[in-house]
């Protein structure tokens, strides 16, 4: 199986704060020598492992290519690692691209057109594929065809070419901002949720062996604790506290190990970093608990709007310390009790949580 990376122009690094979902450049090597390759090797999101297994012997049986398939949900989880196995079970190439590196139309043509019969597309972050591509896309998907122009003005004209059958594999954090044109045409639809702490302690155990970390139990069951459910962040927590263990300590990540290596780090009990205490006692502190517009808040915290719908809020939501209203955002009584603020009310909270 031949994989081939994205190709068009690369994005210009971007420092990451260690939560940050998002893989860094300098990373990707490791990275990739973590990824499972078999479905059996992938921890987690059980659901839809069943349903791509049924759909993956069902079209291995009629000797035909799988349906599209649309993935989305936070950075992180292991998209890029399902479309990888997805290859490797069909037995087929893998072309990985994203929609940011194709600018221009003729970009997206020249990959359908290089592709063989059975062959997989990945485009990641498929929402922001400009119109003009996803229109090209639209008869590759359905027909197997590519609506080439040919000459200029009133003599030009349209001549149809036909492709070979492949799998086109979109990706995604924002599911709600594709095209429903573009949307409806992918035949499977699977959102990935967040990693329960368990199944994490079961990726970091491998990621361990791999990069021969003596991890014990404790150590891995600290780390996932902290990892805010993703796989990601928590190979990329492993390797911060192998090294405050190398220095600091013999080299083994117990739990104790692991919990000073990630006190350090500023990284509390329930996964939160400086920012998102941040961002908590700020909506807390200066608008009562909310509601506040997301507008508002990122003007407040000196980010962009997509960095807290992408980033921060989707562990903030699902963690209950943050609310979305038709007003705007608001905390929980979770979020008054870890950060030590008195409850609406005047009730006091159940512990003193670790402030920004």
């Amino acid at each position: 199986m031949a994989i081939i990376p994205s190709i068009g122009k690369p994005d210009a690094p971007v420092e990451r704060a260690i939560l940050s979902p998002a893989s860094a450049p300098q990373e990707a090597p490791l990275e990739q020598s973590l990824r499972p390759r078999t479905l059996a090797e992938y921890t987690g999101q059980a659901a839809l492992k069943d349903s791509l297994q049924i759909a993956i012997d069902a079209a291995k049986g009629r000797g035909e290519p799988l349906d599209h398939l649309l993935f989305y949900g936070p950075p992180g989880l292991g998209k890029t690692s399902l479309s990888l196995i997805i290859a490797q079970e069909m037995g087929v190439s893998i072309r990985i691209t994203s929609a940011p590196a194709l600018e221009r139309p003729r970009d997206i043509a020249g990959l359908l057109v290089s592709l063989k019969p059975g062959d997989i597309l990945f485009i990641d972050e498929i929402h922001r594929l400009s119109r003009l591509a996803e229109e090209i896309l639209y008869p590759a998907m359905e027909d197997f065809s590519l609506d080439i122009t040919i000459g200029k003005g009133q003599s030009s004209r349209i001549k149809r070419l036909a492709l070979k059958r492949f799998t086109l594999i979109g990706a995604t954090t924002r599911a709600g901002a594709l095209s429903s044109p573009l949307r409806d045409r992918f035949g499977l639809i699977q959102r990935l949720d967040f990693y329960r702490p368990d199944e994490l302690a079961r990726i970091l155990e491998r990621a361990a062996s791999l990069l021969k970390i003596d991890l014990t139990a404790g150590g891995g069951r600290a780390i996932a604790q902290r990892s805010r459910g993703t796989p990601r962040i928590a190979n990329r927590l492993l390797k911060r506290v192998r090294d405050f263990a190398q220095v600091k300590s013999n080299g083994q990540v117990t739990e104790e190990v692991a919990n000073q290596a990630l006190d350090q780090l500023r990284i509390d009990p329930l996964g939160l970093d400086p920012t998102d205490r941040h961002l908590l006692d700020l909506i807390i502190r200066h608008f009562g608990g909310g509601p506040v517009g997301i507008e508002t808040l990122a003007t407040a915290i000196s980010e962009d709007v997509s960095t807290i719908e992408d980033v921060y809020e989707p562990y903030l939501l699902q963690s209950g310390l943050l609310c979305r209203t038709p007003r705007g955002r608001t905390v929980t009584e979770l979020a008054y009790r870890h950060l030590g603020h008195p409850l609406p009310g005047g009730a006091m909270p159940l512990f003193d949580g670790d402030r920004p």
